[in-house]
């Protein structure tokens, strides 16, 4: 269960309490409701300085999510964990649908207009739209967590997962190139790899051809 933000009133972030803690200050109208997501609320009266738990923000990123998780260092307690749904694909569909329409306007009868040039050069440390737009969504959320949770370290995982290594740990070479249909011949591989049967129509002992019926 994720707990709840708390700050004070100077808008300082306090240590994170239970959800149960929280309806109590609601109830008791010691605290309002500063953000609904994540869930936080402001103290309404200034209470003595309290001394904070070191928190850590976790970050595992993916090309379509990347898991969020504040966690106590202390204790091991997961204060808040999220998933992160990206756009990257919608930048790129965005991007495909402006570049379609420009050339659409080269056949129709449109107001000339002078061809720029200047603005084709790519800056240094230039990265695609749908990558900027993951690597500006998380440091977003990054920057707005960290005004409402003390938190003091970031770590993020950076893993290659070899997968033909954990299949075969003795693996190496030119074996990376040979893949798992290595000797097969295409025919032979997917006769195997359908039980030798139609997929249409899962007939077998037939003399099967690469389609013997024609499909609807």
């Amino acid at each position: 269960m994720s707990k709840v933000f708390v700050l004070d009133t100077d808008k300082r972030p306090l240590n994170p309490i239970h959800p149960a803690t929280a309806r109590q200050l609601l109830r008791n109208q010691k605290a309002a409701v500063l953000r609904k997501f994540p869930f936080t609320i402001i103290l309404k009266e200034s209470c003595p300085e309290i001394p904070t738990q070191p928190l850590r923000i976790k970050i595992d990123p993916g090309s379509k999510t990347t898991g969020i998780a504040i966690v106590n260092d202390i204790t091991g307690v997961v204060v808040f964990a999220a998933e992160l749904q990206h756009r990257g694909f919608a930048s790129r569909e965005s991007l495909t649908f402006r570049r379609q329409l420009r050339r659409s306007r080269r056949t129709r009868k449109t107001r000339y207009r002078q061809p720029r040039f200047n603005n084709r050069k790519r800056p240094d440390g230039w990265l695609p739209p749908s990558l900027m737009s993951r690597v500006y969504n998380i440091e977003t959320w990054v920057k707005r967590l960290v005004k409402l949770a003390p938190i003091t370290s970031i770590s993020q995982e950076l893993v290659r997962f070899d997968t033909q290594l954990m299949q075969n740990p003795a693996i190496q070479g030119k074996e990376y190139q040979q893949g798992t249909i290595q000797g097969y011949e295409t025919r032979e591989y997917l006769l195997e790899k359908f039980g030798r049967k139609c997929a249409y129509c899962d007939k077998q002992d037939l003399p099967l051809q690469i389609e013997h019926i024609h499909p609807r």
